[in-house]
């Protein structure tokens, strides 16, 4: 027969437990003894047991009310306590730690979180830079934004799709739109890249045409000059590749292209490239005739997979336009595409980004650089829905594209794509894959779509909406350790060594993601901080979002 200690609730030794949630849960660390309210000890039962006590408040003991308004601290956990007492119950833990500076401004009454504003986004000029393949337009570019941002290697054909930067010179800010190279009676993949280069010039102020300086006027130029002349746009021939002053005379030759003084410069020195950008500008209309309005604040989606698993796909379909190239090539993709697409009513910016291969470190050229690209997309983003080709087993490259985003801290939807391929059988395998190698995000929301058709589409936008409001959801201090005392008395962190490590306090800092910090006496094993992650999706949802719980160990300050 059990005896139970008056003051705490804790059973003698020999006394029934009742069954946890974390029986059998395995917690690391050498065995430690527990000494029993009768002086016994015996070894620290390895589960958060709920027979064992644990307070979070003054005096260890729960807060609860008393009358006129008066906190005071006993047995039990009492819900009548308001938030904003057992707050302050919780606060004045602290009173006798070592704290830090920041640690002042964390648990002040306001506390201090680091909030995000909305970007808001605006209609500007667009310059758009085109050219046969391999003379120099994506470093030309990369020139005028001051940095590496697309990519660029001393082959033909890397830049497919027509991807949009926000670039600045003297005050004045302008779209840069970056092609590939068009090319006359192109076939395949190189079709469709020509196709993107005519549409970025369709829908521009001001063309920069690209010509090799030390090649000369070729066919393929003299057919792009056609298609310019149609456009009856303001048209400024650019001599790339003059890297001094002895190869200026090589530039004369092409005025023979008729669309007046070429404009010498050299996107890898950066020679000339200012004069250029200086008559650019003054080109610029003060409105754009082409671009369109933009609304404010769309959340940008970052697409990712394997290569060839659908993302230009689903971005074409949302889009409803042969936005981004696709082929049954995989890698097709290098640089981000970014597009505002409308599904269901609402207006996304969708990022569609470059296949992520299984060995990033031993890619060469273009397609390493495309992987950096990826990965600075998904730093941008605000949420990143993975697709998975369904058709195929869920691999470890899978597992290490969600585990990049866990990392990064974004929004996960996970897409299933090509369901409309599946069969019976394969159905079965899948849902045991998901069952088996997806269990460490079972939080996040799933879509079953099929990008080719745009079967499921829509179902996308509540995914997307659940995950996004997840990600931004921050909960008050005050209920924050009203939910913290409340868990630590009903499952108290094991003994280590004899000790009991103590949470203090604790406050959400950050949203996008949820961050949390508790301030505790002593270590937390990573299996609590768990278990504390799953309460807290248990209470308050973080559908799609991922939880971050940060430790700040403080000691006590020794007495004077």
């Amino acid at each position: 027969m059990s005896e139970q200690n008056p003051g705490t609730g804790a059973e003698h030794e020999g006394a029934s437990r009742p069954e946890s949630e974390f029986d059998g849960a395995e917690l690391d660390g050498p065995e430690v003894m527990q000494v029993n309210p009768d002086g016994s000890q015996v070894a620290a039962a390895p589960e958060y047991d709920e027979a064992e006590t644990y307070a979070a408040t003054v005096n260890d003991a729960p807060v609860h009310a008393a009358g006129d308004g008066e906190v005071v601290f006993g047995e039990g956990f009492d819900a009548s306590v308001s938030d904003e007492e057992r707050l302050r119950a919780m606060r004045s833990n602290l009173e006798g730690f070592d704290l830090e500076d920041d640690d002042v401004a964390i648990i002040s009454d306001d506390g201090e979180f680091l909030g995000f504003r909305e970007p808001v986004s605006e209609a500007l000029p667009v310059v758009a830079i085109v050219g046969r393949p391999n003379v120099g337009k994506s470093a030309l570019v990369n020139r005028i934004l001051g940095r590496r941002e697309a990519v660029v290697e001393d082959v033909p054909g890397v830049t497919r799709d027509r991807v949009t930067y926000q670039a600045e010179w003297g005050g004045t800010r302008f779209s840069l739109v970056d092609t590939g190279g068009w090319e006359p009676d192109a076939k395949g993949i190189d079709a469709s890249v020509a196709l993107q280069a005519e549409v970025a010039i369709e829908l521009c102020d001001v063309v920069m045409f690209v010509v090799d300086s030390r090649v000369g006027p070729t066919a393929t130029d003299e057919r792009v000059v056609q298609l310019l002349r149609r456009t009856h746009k303001p048209v400024f021939l650019v001599a790339n590749k003059v890297d001094d002053a002895v190869l200026e005379a090589e530039a004369a030759q092409l005025w023979s292209l008729g669309l007046g003084e070429p404009n010498a410069v050299s996107a890898l020195h950066g020679r000339g490239v200012a004069d250029l950008l200086d008559a650019v500008v003054e080109a610029l209309p003060e409105e754009s005739a082409v671009a369109q309005p933009k609304m404010l604040g769309p959340r940008r989606v970052a697409l990712l997979g394997r290569p060839n698993v659908g993302k230009s796909s689903l971005l074409n379909k949302a889009a409803g336009e042969e936005r981004a190239v696709v082929s049954d090539i995989a890698g097709t993709t290098r640089d981000p595409v970014d597009e505002q697409v409308e599904i269901a009513g609402r207006v996304w910016t969708f990022v569609d980004t470059a296949g992520i291969r299984r060995r990033v470190h031993l890619q060469k050229g273009a397609d390493f650089y495309a992987s950096l690209r990826t990965a600075a997309a998904l730093e941008k983003a605000e949420v990143a829905v993975v697709l998975i080709d369904v058709t195929q087993e869920i691999s470890d490259q899978d597992l290490r594209i969600i585990d990049l985003v866990l990392e990064s801290g974004r929004a996960l939807v996970l897409a299933f794509n090509k369901w409309d391929m599946l069969d019976d059988d394969r159905r079965r395998y899948l849902e045991r894959e998901i069952e088996q190698d997806l269990a460490h995000v079972d939080w996040a929301p799933r879509v079953n779509i099929s990008a080719r058709t745009g079967r499921h589409l829509e179902k996308l936008v509540p995914a997307l909406e659940t995950a996004l409001e997840s990600w931004d959801t921050r909960i008050p201090t005050g209920k924050f350790n009203a939910f913290v005392a409340e868990l630590v008395q009903e499952h108290p962190h094991p003994l280590r060594s004899g000790k009991q490590p103590r949470i203090l306090f604790g406050t959400q800092v950050q949203n996008r993601p949820p961050t949390f910090v508790l301030f505790t006496s002593g270590f937390l094993d990573p299996q609590y901080r768990r278990f504390i992650q799953r309460r807290l999706r248990e209470r308050y949802g973080f559908d799609g979002s991922p939880i971050v719980i940060n430790m700040r160990i403080r000691e006590r300050r020794p007495r004077p």
